[in-house]
């Protein structure tokens, strides 16, 4: 059961990485600082203080940011790479996958964690690029609290309930990929 428990809490919180980067990677950072979850002795460098200060400071950058018209879109392009990034490292902290080949480990990771937030990432910046053209900019403020209230709720329910969350952000990405798949396939025959 722990073994689906700490699964659950890699991939949920590496999927919220989708919604806000470095909050999910605040919420792993305070978890392993005080001992709520224990990292793997090469991944103690995240729950140390300088990399609380940081992420802290990152994350409220991040968050007052998103509520600036079209700088959020520009953030958007920007974050991408990063949310793929900051997944990849909280599912290989999370993920109970110590004893593993660093190679493996971090491919790992970057499937289960770097891809759950990718996708979730661009979902999010197509809707909020759908919500510029709609509203000139006006609706992505609604757009940014959700995607704010996303990532904090996620990440401190997939410590408590992570399975739950798992499996709804699991169902999140589907629903994405088969959005996005279905308009591809759309365009294509329009075309």
């Amino acid at each position: 059961m722990e073994l689906i428990t700490n699964i659950a809490l890699g991939i949920a919180l590496s999927a919220c990485c989708g919604f806000r980067v470095f909050i999910p990677l605040l919420a792993g950072a305070l978890a392993g600082h005080f001992q709520i979850f224990s990292l793997p002795a090469d991944m103690q460098w995240l729950a140390s203080w300088p990399a609380i200060i940081c992420f802290g400071t990152a994350a409220i950058a991040e968050i007052a940011a998103y509520y600036i018209p079209f700088i959020d879109n520009l953030l958007d392009t920007i974050a991408t790479p990063l949310s793929v990034a900051a997944g990849t490292v909280l599912a290989t902290s999370f993920l109970p996958l110590a004893n593993l080949d660093p190679l493996l480990r971090w491919g790992t990771g970057l499937l289960a964690g770097g891809s759950s937030a990718g996708v979730i990432h661009i979902g999010t910046g197509l809707l909020r690029l759908f919500s510029s053209k709609a509203t000139i900019g006006t609706g992505n403020a609604i757009v940014s609290t959700t995607e704010n209230a996303a990532a904090i709720s996620g990440s401190v329910l997939s410590f408590i309930i992570p399975f739950i969350v798992a499996v709804v952000l699991l169902m999140l990405i589907g629903w994405i990929v088969a959005k996005l798949t279905t308009h591809v396939i759309w365009r294509k025959r329009r075309v």
